[in-house]
């Protein structure tokens, strides 16, 4: 009888912190042994010259959401979970998002209802608090946090999502109370507006003026505030999508006065610029997004931020609408203005091999990728070690990688839902060849299974990540949540 319902043999095992040559011995769906030798398997896999990593964890993404202008999504949670595994993710957490009167409590039950049967790999879920009313801060947000969902993002920008000041340290105070993380678009929504509004006026009106309208300085003064409220409150946050030079640098600012301020940045980022708006016609809304790519000085700044640590979580940001689509970024036409095409890119299957483009030139190594790509967000989203690492224990999530292997990114490859992607001819070197989830292989040789309904939902612990910093701000006492004097 085998020792093992799976064996992977002879591979170099990669975690955060190691790179070994081991076999992994799986039992249930969990690593059981790792170690030269093992016994037999009821399948067994020779990874020989290949590199054996944790699955991705794409913990930004959204997947059958609606947005806050009435475009859905083209990805469900079935097209979109089959597409991460298809580029080595074995987790992905999208956002259980409130439009404005919406109960929080209900919209997570309908995100259910619409994961459970589809999903095939596992799932979190993250908040977006759009409409933090009493009941929502006072009641709804805390039962949540406690029931699994200890995440949650809000908006500094949008109309239908905004947040003012006022209502964001409200909610960053239910974060530092119940052991939340923080997550924040930041960008200063009235300069983004006002620059809007005086290009629409003089016809200025194609893709790349989303670029224009969106200005660094409208994410620089928006991180800049964000972190400043975060101090008040001494609460950790996470500045997700990071895009420019200048929020860069206010966020290592703050991590330098040992503020734990987290970042985020993605692919978009790196390989996508300001002159991938202006391509002829209406070609340049492929690659509208918020922030938007900048010009290729800055993507060098961006690289920077990942090999030195300023980031700590690489994700897709994926936002699936399809270009030639009247339900996608046609919905008001092949020559909408700017403000009137939905704002995103996809990127779910695409996301690791992009980021291994920067093992394959040196700029980071196997550690830092397994660090990005997986272990960081599990710390942070409160599901390490059962997710993120490959130690005895921990779920099977696994990606076999062949590190040569060199692939011209096309649409065809990758199993989603949409007509275009934004990569289409970039050749990286390094591709997951095989994907296993729970120990259970998922994709191989561009093949994903069509099992749907096998992946799980993960209730996320309060993360120690989120807890308060512990710096005493003047007038606020941290111990008691309470300014002083009240």
């Amino acid at each position: 009888m085998p020792d093992f319902d799976l064996v992977i043999r002879n591979g170099r095992v990669a975690t955060a912190a190691d790179l070994f040559t081991a076999d992994i011995g799986v039992k249930d769906g969990v690593v059981a042994a790792l170690g030269r030798a093992l016994g037999k398997g009821q399948r067994e896999i020779d990874a020989a010259g290949r590199l054996v990593l944790p699955g991705g964890i794409d913990s930004h993404c959204h997947v059958e959401q609606l947005s806050g202008s009435g475009v859905m999504t083209a990805d469900d949670f079935y097209t979109g979970t089959r597409s991460a595994a298809a580029g080595g993710t074995t987790t992905i957490i999208p956002f259980a998002a409130q439009h404005r009167g919406m109960s929080l409590r209900k919209v997570v039950a309908d995100y259910h209802e619409c994961a459970g049967p589809k999903a095939v790999v596992d799932y979190a879920f993250h908040l977006i608090v759009s409409d933090p009313t009493d009941a929502v801060v006072g009641q709804e947000l805390p039962a949540l946090i406690a029931d699994g969902y200890t995440s949650f993002k809000i908006y500094t920008t949008y109309d239908m999502l905004k947040l003012n000041d006022r209502q964001v340290l409200d909610v960053l105070s239910v974060a530092r109370r119940e052991g939340a993380l923080t997550m924040v678009h930041a960008e200063n929504h009235d300069i983004i507006a006002w620059l809007s509004d005086k290009l629409m006026d003089a016809g200025l009106t194609q893709p790349k003026f989303h670029a224009v309208a969106h200005v660094r300085t409208a994410e620089r003064e928006a991180t800049h505030r964000v972190i400043s409220l975060a101090e008040l409150v001494d609460v950790p946050v996470l500045i997700v999508h990071v895009s420019s030079a200048e929020a860069i640098e206010q966020i290592r600012i703050a991590q330098n006065r040992g503020l734990r301020v987290y970042g985020e940045t993605c692919p978009q980022y790196l390989f996508l610029t300001e002159d991938d708006l202006d391509k002829a016609g209406f070609e340049g809304a492929k690659c509208m997004c918020s922030p938007p790519p900048r010009d290729k000085a800055n993507q060098e700044k961006v690289w920077d931020g990942l090999t030195q640590g300023v980031f700590q979580v690489f994700s897709s940001d994926h936002a699936p609408y399809r270009f030639n689509d009247p339900e996608g970024k046609m919905k008001h036409g092949s020559n909408a203005p700017f403000k009137k095409v939905a704002n995103g890119v996809p990127g779910l299957a695409a996301r690791l091999p992009l980021l291994f483009t920067g093992v394959a030139a040196g700029r980071i190594d196997v550690n830092q990728f397994v660090a990005l790509a997986a272990t960081n967000a599990a710390k942070l989203y409160g599901l390490y070690p059962q997710k993120g690492t490959i130690a005895v224990g921990s779920d099977a999530d696994i990606a076999i990688w062949d590190p040569e292997k060199e692939v011209t990114i096309r649409q065809g490859m990758l199993h989603d839902a949409m007509d275009y992607t934004p990569y289409e001819g970039i050749t990286v070197k390094g591709w997951p060849v095989v994907t296993l989830s729970r120990g259970e292989v998922v994709a191989e040789g561009g093949k994903v299974t069509e099992a749907r309904g096998r992946g799980r939902f993960l209730p996320c612990a309060r993360s120690p990540l989120a807890r308060p910093l512990g710096r005493r701000v003047t007038s606020f006492d941290p111990v008691s949540g309470r300014l002083a004097g009240l």
